[in-house]
């Protein structure tokens, strides 16, 4: 019997993606495990892999197309002595190969592309719990609808706000009023008014769409504090100068590995900042991985350095040089990008001496660092020249208490301006 080969999710969060390219052909043979297409999420671009043995018997997705929803059918797989012509019974569908995947969920999951009428039935409940992304459940909210009565299609069962939609459009159950949260205020959208000034349209890609959503949802939905100091890095500065000048030397250190570093040593000592927010329970992590934003023609993507706390300044100089150079060519690993307790965004190169990130969910804090500059401060009462660096901490208020955030930055000072303690 033909067999549908579907749109994988390649992550916790996938909802869609861009089919970037086939690596076979209609007609072409397959063996499970040989290479079929390329996938593009928001994140990179992964292989997808065939199942089961047979050939193309038709694609019916083309390359090169946006926003293709998870499960829906790409391309029909034909057994042994099969054709197309004699494909009359509705196909199999193909589970697609899971891809690996990391512990915690990242970042804030978004509406698909149009997938297949739901149909009406409490499959996203799993032990009285429901399964649905933010924005289906405000949305659901808002309209009355009852959950527990729509199926998701996102990944696992998820609902998101295609399913909500397809509910809507179907005249879904009603939620019991008392039951509805108050509506939220509108966000403006719709067609921008032309006044007349000249202008390049550049078309949003599925990458820049995803990361559009994903930002305003952490802004809309994360209560967002801030927290500023200003340290004196004189000694990081002088100490990267002599382990730079070491004879054979195979690393090359920059300002950020130190402070990668000191963030980490910082979290060993105030563990309370490395957790994520949950309805059920605030978690607090384990292990000290640091997502580090980096920039692509795409837009930003956060490579993680695992276990940073117990690597060296060497070392993580060369697995961020290595992670930051595979990012920018969309060819890192779906583990090497998803999770993380903290992130790290630093805009000192671009000679930006202040500003306040926007929290990468489901992270509880992120550390913006401006530029490195001499200024004018008072030592021993005396004026004095010194290089400082403004680094702002940005804190979801749910999970991270002032204080601790505080702490937390308190202790991260102290390392950065005595960076000697981290080698010791």
């Amino acid at each position: 019997m033909p067999i549908e080969i579907l749109m994988p999710a390649l992550s916790p969060t996938m909802t869609e993606g861009k089919l970037a390219k086939w690596l076979k052909k209609e007609g072409d043979a397959v063996k499970s495990g040989d290479l079929i297409a390329e996938i593009e999420t928001d994140k990179a671009t992964m292989e997808f892999e065939a199942v089961d043995d047979g050939k193309i018997g038709k694609i019916l997705v083309p390359e090169g197309t946006e926003g293709v929803a998870v499960n829906k059918p790409i391309a029909i797989l034909l057994e042994a002595g099969e054709d197309m012509a004699s494909a009359k019974a509705a196909p199999k569908a193909a589970a697609p190969k899971p891809a690996p995947v990391a512990a915690a969920p990242v970042a804030v999951p978004v509406a698909a592309a149009q997938p297949a009428r739901p149909q009406v039935s409490p499959t996203a409940k799993v032990a009285d719990r429901l399964f649905a992304s933010p924005l289906a459940k405000r949305m659901a909210a808002n309209a009355g609808i009852d959950l527990s009565a729509v199926k998701g299609s996102g990944p696992h069962g998820r609902i998101v706000k295609a399913d909500v939609d397809q509910a809507l459009a179907g005249g879904a159950a009603k939620a019991a009023p008392a039951a509805a949260a108050a509506p939220r205020p509108a966000v403006p959208s719709g067609p921008v008014p032309d006044f007349g000034q000249p202008f390049t349209a550049v078309p949003n890609s599925s990458v820049r769409k995803i990361i559009a959503k994903r930002l305003l949802e952490a802004k809309q939905t994360i209560p967002h504090f801030y927290l500023t100091v200003e340290c004196n890095i004189d000694e990081l500065m002088a100490l990267r100068a002599k382990l730079n000048a070491r004879p054979g030397a195979n690393y090359k250190l920059s300002v950020n590995d130190f402070v990668i570093k000191a963030v980490a040593a910082a979290l060993k000592k105030v563990p309370a900042a490395n957790a994520t927010w949950t309805d059920e329970a605030i978690r607090r992590y384990d292990n000290v991985d640091i997502s580090v934003a980096v920039a692509t023609p795409d837009g930003l993507i956060t490579p993680i350095i695992r276990n940073a706390d117990k690597k060296g300044l060497a070392a993580i100089s060369n697995e961020m040089k290595d992670l930051a150079g595979r990012a920018k060519d969309k060819k890192l690993k779906p583990e090497e990008f998803q999770g993380g307790g903290f992130s790290i965004s630093n805009l000192g190169m671009f000679g930006i001496k202040e500003f306040s990130a926007i929290i990468n969910p489901p992270q509880s804090c992120i550390l913006a660092v401006g530029k490195a500059e001499q200024r004018p401060i008072v030592k021993n009462g005396a004026i004095a020249i010194a290089t400082m660096m403004s680094c702002t901490l940005s804190v979801d208020h749910r999970s991270v208490d002032g204080a601790v955030g505080a702490e937390f930055m308190q202790a991260f000072q102290a390392i950065i301006e005595e960076p000697i303690t981290v080698l010791l």
